[in-house]
């Protein structure tokens, strides 16, 4: 029985990480195995150089951004694949489609994102930009070949926590009788 990739995506301060280290728990402690990652992962070297870029210590030109972001992911897929492969399910906090959009299969407005703690400390965190990651991510989201779950970030943390660790222990009963895919084409 093979684990599953369970990916948070959203707006910044949509609450992905907390939700995440809440699900991780949850699930570890309903006997699961379970481990929690997050993109940017800035304990590598690209992780660092992204770190510095998005704290605005460094400049880089767009498409160099662009490559670090999904070589920082690309650089973790061995081990993804090997902790899936021993079924260890996997909580993501930003995958790959973060690098296409940053928003939300947790639905949360601009403005709601905005009023949360820290919001602007980073380079994306700006409202104009995060509405355009919306838009970009709502023409996402009509893809149907991907199992999209939205979720409505803006309820409270408990009743979106436990929608959220309903449809994690929907995925993984799913994902336990399938072969491990692609994690990104």
């Amino acid at each position: 029985r093979r684990g599953a990739l369970i990916v948070l995506e959203g707006m910044d301060r949509a609450g992905k990480s907390t939700q995440g280290r809440r699900l991780v728990e949850a699930l570890r402690a309903a006997g699961h195995r379970a481990d929690l990652l997050r993109f940017p992962e800035r304990t590598t070297e690209i992780g660092r150089l992204i770190g510095s870029y998005l704290l605005r210590e460094k400049n880089l030109e767009d498409h160099t951004v662009h490559l670090l972001f999904s070589a920082n992911r690309w650089e973790h897929v061995p081990l993804m694949k090997e902790k899936l492969h021993q079924g260890v399910t996997l909580v993501v906090d930003r995958y790959a489609f973060s690098g296409v959009a940053f928003t939300s299969a947790k639905e949360l407005s601009p403005e709601e994102a905005a009023a949360r703690g820290d919001f602007g400390n980073e380079r994306y965190e700006n409202s104009s930009f995060q509405e355009r990651v919306l838009q970009s991510f709502q023409h996402l989201m009509k893809d149907k070949t991907l199992n999209w779950k939205m979720l409505d970030a803006s309820q409270s943390m408990d009743d979106l926590h436990r929608e959220i660790k309903a449809a994690a222990e929907e995925v993984m009963q799913e994902a336990h009788s399938k072969p491990l895919g692609e994690l990104w084409k």
